[in-house]
């Protein structure tokens, strides 16, 4: 047992019971089987649909070929897409499935955005998501030995901006006007008008905007 000086008393000596990791065994409990992962419940759609879509997106949506945007909202529409007035869609785009999209007017969408909208995305107007950010609404039960996959639909509202590279997770409502910053990443909702930065993202500040 060691001994060492008190803090608030440096003539005398306390004992000190050194740190002693538990054993693995009772801190690492389980295992994960993936041959045991069963998504036999999710069905987003006929398979001809999925097929469909993936060769379609490639040509016209998830794609760096000189497609008119006007062209492209009409192959979003076709696949059940609903897409309001003045939509900007930029390069490279993917979209998981468009029939679980719906986007508002005067959306911006940047070049290598993500959706991945196993579940709904409702985007409102006058948002933007910059290049490179990701809407994910995949999850998996990591405290679960079969890794069963969970879903949750992404809400993003009016005037939202989500940067460059920035994540929103499963589940996340990004409430009105809110900010996401470069590189951040969003587990939890989003407060209207607030600056949220940071992986997790926390609050950072107040938006104002000026007419």
């Amino acid at each position: 047992m060691a001994k060492i000086s008190d803090p608030n008393n440096p003539n005398r000596l306390v004992s000190h019971e050194p740190k002693i990791d538990p054993p693995l065994e009772s801190v690492f409990q389980g295992q994960t089987d993936f041959s045991q992962f069963n998504i036999s419940w999710y069905n987003p759609g006929p398979r001809w649909k999925l097929i469909l879509w993936f060769l379609t997106s490639s040509i016209f949506i998830n794609t760096y070929l000189p497609i008119p945007i006007s062209l492209k909202v009409i192959v979003l529409r076709l696949f059940g897409a609903k897409i309001g007035k003045k939509f900007v869609i930029k390069p490279g785009v993917n979209i998981k499935y468009p029939w679980l999209l719906q986007v508002e007017n005067e959306v911006w969408i940047g070049e290598q955005v993500w959706i991945d909208n196993l579940s709904e995305v409702r985007i409102g107007s006058n948002v933007c998501l910059s290049q490179g950010a990701m809407l994910l609404t995949g999850n998996h039960d990591y405290s679960r030995s079969t890794f069963d996959l969970t879903t949750q639909p992404i809400t993003i509202a009016d005037g939202v901006w989500i940067g460059a590279k920035a994540v929103v997770c499963a589940g996340v409502h990004c409430e009105s006007h809110a900010v996401l910053a470069v590189n951040s990443v969003a587990t939890r909702s989003l407060d209207a008008y607030g600056i949220y930065q940071g992986n997790p993202a926390v609050w950072v500040r107040q938006r104002n905007i000026r007419a």
